[in-house]
């Protein structure tokens, strides 16, 4: 007699005990997935590829390994533990054009028992290429806001006839690109998920974009090549910091509070001739388009926000991450309508006029909705963080947002039941950096949502070896390694506090610190 589906689950579930999990019922569920039929769920068109058991890894438990798309072309990966699942589901959002799957972000979620998806956002592509967005709207579409949901939707029904029932709790785990994708679901998509996490998100995409590409412009000379030399810039970064290091009371090579730090580059103008404790007119100047953000040619700031004071040094990682092409590529394919044609290249954005035609394309990455009643009334938890030290998407961007969901929600204390930004000094984009940046925020959403613990403070730890580039994408898990050699700890609170040192006791601890505000 050949069982259905749901018998198998319930097979499954009633004798788990009595198999092995990679080779009884659990891994026979697994193997027929591609056989269900999933045409009942609304607004998601779901089609498993492959499916199989998976032996446990290093730090994963065995899994049931399933590939898939959502119609048309949103691909995924989904990986749902073969026994002790924790009764939750996460989906991990990617990082720059996305177009391959993030998978590794699931790992510290599967192995605390999750049902993990990630998503290619509707594409196949590196993270720096934005061709297949060419005159291509419903890629944009997808990669805009239509993909994240309906993976959710896939994975949440993938889920529930796996499992027999569905998730107890839904979270969203995502950082720059995948920070954009969290606010947009909180704001388009309020049911979606429980709690979101939301990483240094660019607010309005085309922006962040225009943000990018005015950077590398600010930088480079009149030949295209880069102005600044590694010295040069940590000449800068070294007067700022003797301006304004100790404004949390400690001096460890950290701006704490940005806000506060009214640095003027026109103090290290050479006077009367080069030399090497001063910089030259021209990057004296480059250094102010810098902190000052995109403007036009005859001065009108067009951006809120440029590269803050502290986070002079990222520019290196930035670079060697191929922001540079990252910010051509989707201001050319991914920002106006009609694109331009295939030769069109940075140096021809004009300053003056072609911000003004972002609007078209705005209207599909826009996440600047400050409107999140719906969410709230949800019951969701949306916990935002970004490193003050963030070259590639402005912290500013970050604060204006909050300020102004703030206001539309009626106060700092309504917005903070549910929705609380907490910023990083020194922590690079997502992750890395100076500061005390390794922070297990998934742990803290969960105490929020399932035990109405909110987060009143967050501990970070800084990692040395983690020091340059971006660790949340080289697959940095919680709980820690014990084998990661582990640096100073410093508390973070919720914006607008900020933390000080306490007067007396070990500063590499967070426990000598406490918190002030407001932030400026």
């Amino acid at each position: 007699m050949r069982l259905s589906f749901a018998a198998v689950v319930l097979l499954f579930l009633t004798s788990l005990h009595a198999w092995g999990a990679e080779t009884g019922p659990a891994a026979r569920a697994c193997e027929i997935l591609p056989t269900v039929d999933f045409s009942a769920v609304q607004d998601a068109s779901i089609q498993i590829t492959e499916a199989a058991p998976i032996s446990p890894g290093k730090d994963v438990p065995a899994v049931c390994d399933v590939q898939g798309y959502v119609s048309s072309n949103i691909g995924f990966h989904f990986r749902l533990p073969l026994s002790n699942w924790n009764g939750k589901f996460i989906e991990v959002g990617c990082g720059g054009s996305c177009g391959v799957f993030f998978d590794f972000l699931c790992n510290t979620p599967l192995s605390r028992g999750y049902a993990c998806i990630a998503s290619d956002m509707g594409h196949k592509s590196t993270t720096t290429d934005g061709k297949w967005a060419y005159n291509n709207l419903q890629a944009e579409v997808d990669w805009s806001f239509r993909a994240t949901h309906i993976v959710a939707l896939a994975g949440k029904a993938i889920t529930e006839r796996y499992y027999g029932r569905k998730p107890n709790f839904s979270y969203f785990h995502g950082c720059s690109t995948g920070g954009r994708q969290g606010t947009i679901e909180a704001q388009r998509f309020p049911w979606d998920f429980d709690g979101i996490i939301a990483g240094a998100p660019p607010f309005s995409e085309t922006d962040a974009l225009m943000h990018v590409l005015w950077n590398e412009q600010a930088v480079r000379d009149s030949k295209g090549q880069p102005m600044f030399t590694e010295g040069d810039l940590k000449q800068v970064h070294e007067a700022v910091l003797r301006q304004c290091d100790m404004d949390d009371g400690v001096k460890d090579g950290i701006v704490s509070n940005p806000h506060a730090c009214h640095f003027n580059p026109e103090t290290l103008l050479c006077a009367g001739g080069l030399g090497s404790a001063c910089l030259a007119a021209d990057k004296v100047e480059a250094l102010k388009r810098l902190y000052a953000g995109p403007t036009t040619s005859s001065g009108q700031k067009i951006s809120s926000g440029g590269v803050v004071v502290g986070a002079e040094l990222n520019f290196w990682a930035s670079h060697e991450a191929g922001e540079n092409s990252l910010g051509e590529d989707s201001i050319h394919y991914m920002s106006f309508m009609p694109d331009p044609s295939p030769g069109w290249k940075a140096s021809d954005f004009d300053w003056d006029r072609d911000f003004k035609r972002f609007g078209m394309m705005e209207s599909l990455y826009g996440n600047t909705n400050p409107d999140l009643r719906k969410f709230k009334a949800a019951g969701g938890k949306l916990l935002l963080y970004h490193g003050w030290a963030d070259w590639g998407a402005s912290p500013l961007n970050s604060v204006d947002y909050y300020e102004t969901v703030s206001r539309t929600m009626g106060g700092l204390k309504p917005t903070q039941e549910f929705f609380r930004l907490f910023l990083v000094p020194g922590m690079n984009h997502c992750s890395g950096g100076d500061g005390a940046f390794a922070i297990d925020y998934l742990t803290y959403l969960e105490n929020w949502v399932e035990k109405g613990e909110a987060p009143e403070v967050m501990i970070g730890a800084h990692l040395p070896s983690f020091k340059q580039g971006y660790a949340a994408f080289t697959g940095l898990e919680f709980p820690l390694d014990p084998a990661i050699p582990l640096g100073f700890t410093r508390p973070v609170y919720p914006y607008p506090l900020r933390a000080t040192y306490r007067g007396s006791g070990d500063p590499s601890r967070a426990k000598n610190f406490v918190p002030i505000g407001p932030q400026k």
